[in-house]
């Protein structure tokens, strides 16, 4: 794949290679455990793999034939904690990352976009997302991108840290 291709997304399907997305994730979150950061995406199991892959709609990135990013979007969640993902015109996101050797590519951002257009066909009307409270880049980046943090959440003991909810409207 030459450096001008665009990495190809697509919903993740059963021919797709579970053990190489979870260790995708657990290196793309590697730099957050490092820092003592427990997020799920550093220590979860193939099996978690799927589970959250099956929650909403799991895609992955592929540059040629290697895994480059994933990401798990979801409908609103009447049963969950979290307030916000409760709401109807809500879609929240998770198990988002990027390899660590396709950093600064701007797939980040591709993939990003990709999901909240699916989202928005789907009658989403707002984004949402919760992330380490420490994690200071993650949450600039996210700002940079138009959420604005709106509440906190505690996944505890699951992960080792509160979280901060953030929110953006899709238009």
């Amino acid at each position: 794949m030459t450096a001008s291709s665009a990495p190809l997304i697509r919903p993740v399907s059963a021919r797709d290679d579970l053990e190489q997305l979870t260790r995708l994730i657990h290196s793309a979150y590697a730099p957050h455990a490092a820092q003592g950061l427990r997020y799920w995406g550093t220590h979860q199991s193939v099996q978690d793999t799927a589970k959250r892959f099956a929650s909403g709609t799991g895609l992955v990135m592929l540059e040629g034939n290697e895994y480059v990013g994933t990401i798990t979007l979801r409908p609103p969640q009447p049963e969950s904690p979290v307030a916000l993902y409760r709401d109807c015109g809500v879609w929240t996101f998770c198990q988002f990352c990027i390899s660590p050797d396709a950093k600064g590519r701007g797939y980040g951002a591709q993939l990003h976009a990709h999901a909240t257009a699916l989202a928005q066909r789907a009658g989403a009307k707002v984004m949402g997302l919760d992330t380490a409270q420490p994690a200071a880049a993650l949450i600039a980046m996210y700002e940079s991108w138009g959420y604005r943090i709106v509440g906190e959440c505690d996944w505890r003991p699951l992960t080792n840290y509160t979280s901060v909810v953030m929110s953006r409207p899709l238009e």
